[in-house]
């Protein structure tokens, strides 16, 4: 079948309460550009009602194609497996919690039909999110500017619009520990920010607590950077030279006759070397890790499920192209027309 003007990709994660709101915001926004589109929702592992809300409307709208991952995969991979099954020659990336505004499409759309491959939303400002979360996210987005080589926006999220020759090229970078904002700023073409103001979220929790937060955020520096290793190599030779000074100065004071002082100087050069030991091992293996990680060549994410309505769901399910990266092994492709 002919492929849609355009593709909505949309991760859910515990999204219940707030999906039907979701779908129905951003129908109304597809629709009001007046092109074909496609809703492409892909379920992670949700512990609540998520995959059966999906189902239902899949059953009765056919623009929604619902995909179930096998396990919980994350954020990130979750939006790879959208990615790959989208066909819109222009795809929008946008979480279901409506923080990111559907309506503002239009003008995606408008400032894509004036050349950009690429319309990221940069906000401006951030309702509804806690002190602590604004501190961190403008820490973290400011210590990747300083540690990336690819520039990477600041205040920008996965929220964006992209060009399809813009997508393939993301879709062909086969990393595990996916940073896709960074990925796609890493890209090129001609990309170009939208700002806006993020919204509350409409229901439910945030997804990302502190401890996902970091290991976001190491995976991001990990992905894009080798300074940390740069680092670990500086801390290893100031260690080094701190520690023949010490040398120097114990002998010094032996030919000197006077004796060496006492345990506190001897317990904080142990303390000091064995702390710059740990963080360059710390460092390193961090980075060994995610070669082992990829060597293993596992697939990114693996597709349980792919539901969609109307009486060509099958034939629209059917013509979609298996991506390199996914194993939709037994996979279930249902039509509820």
């Amino acid at each position: 079948m002919t492929p849609p003007s355009l593709s909505i990709v949309a991760p859910c994660y515990n999204e219940e309460e707030g999906l039907p709101e979701f779908i129905r915001r951003t129908a109304t926004a597809a629709q009001g550009v007046g092109q074909t589109y496609e809703l492409v929702l892909v379920n992670d592992g949700s512990r609540d009602g998520t995959w059966r809300v999906m189902q239902e409307h899949a059953a009765r709208d056919p623009t929604i194609v619902a995909v179930n991952l096998s396990r919980n995969h994350g954020h990130q991979l979750a939006l790879t497996a959208g990615l790959s099954v989208c066909t819109g020659q222009r795809v929008l990336i946008i979480d279901a919690d409506l923080q990111d505004p559907p309506e503002l499409l239009p003008e995606m759309l408008a400032r894509m039909d004036a050349g950009a491959d690429v319309v990221y939303g940069q906000r401006r400002k951030r309702s509804g999110e806690t002190v602590f979360k604004l501190a961190t996210a403008a820490a973290f987005y400011r210590i990747i500017e300083k540690l990336t080589d690819t520039p990477i926006p600041r205040d920008t999220g996965d929220f964006r619009l992209m060009s399809r020759r813009a997508l393939n090229v993301l879709m062909s970078m086969p990393e595990r520990h996916r940073f896709i904002r960074g990925m796609v700023s890493w890209i090129g073409f001609r990309q170009e920010p939208l700002l806006y103001d993020r919204d509350a979220r409409f229901a439910g929790e945030t997804k990302y607590p502190f401890r996902k937060m970091l290991k976001f955020a190491i995976d991001a520096v990990t992905a894009f950077s080798i300074k940390p290793l740069t680092f670990a190599v500086g801390l290893g030779f100031a260690a080094a030279g701190i520690a023949v000074l010490l040398v120097l100065y114990s002998v010094i004071i032996w030919i000197s006759g006077k004796t060496v002082p006492g345990w506190a100087s001897i317990v904080a050069a142990l303390a000091f070397f064995s702390g710059a030991q740990l963080i360059v091992m710390g460092i390193f293996g961090e980075y060994l890790g995610r070669l082992y990680e990829q060597a293993k060549g596992r697939p990114l994410f693996i597709i349980s499920d792919i539901v969609c309505g109307g009486e060509k769901g099958d034939a629209s399910v059917a013509a979609r192209p298996k991506p390199a990266t996914a194993i939709p092994a037994s996979s279930e492709v249902h039509s509820d027309a």
